[in-house]
């Protein structure tokens, strides 16, 4: 399983990485999800790497 944190606002970013966040889950920042690991999330953390951080988490 992966932890993922919103930590820098959606506010200045590009339509489709708000789209992104809101895919994983992620409104506010402070919020963070808990998803199981795979190319998708992969690829969606990817997009918007330079607002979140992502933990491992058993």
């Amino acid at each position: 399983m992966k932890k993922v944190t919103l930590v820098k606002s959606l506010i200045c970013a590009k339509p489709n990485q708000k789209l992104t966040a809101a895919s994983l889950g992620l409104k506010k920042i402070g919020d963070f999800v808990l998803h199981q690991e795979g190319p998708v999330l992969d690829g969606k953390v990817r997009v918007i790497s330079h607002l979140v951080s992502v933990e491992d988490v058993e």
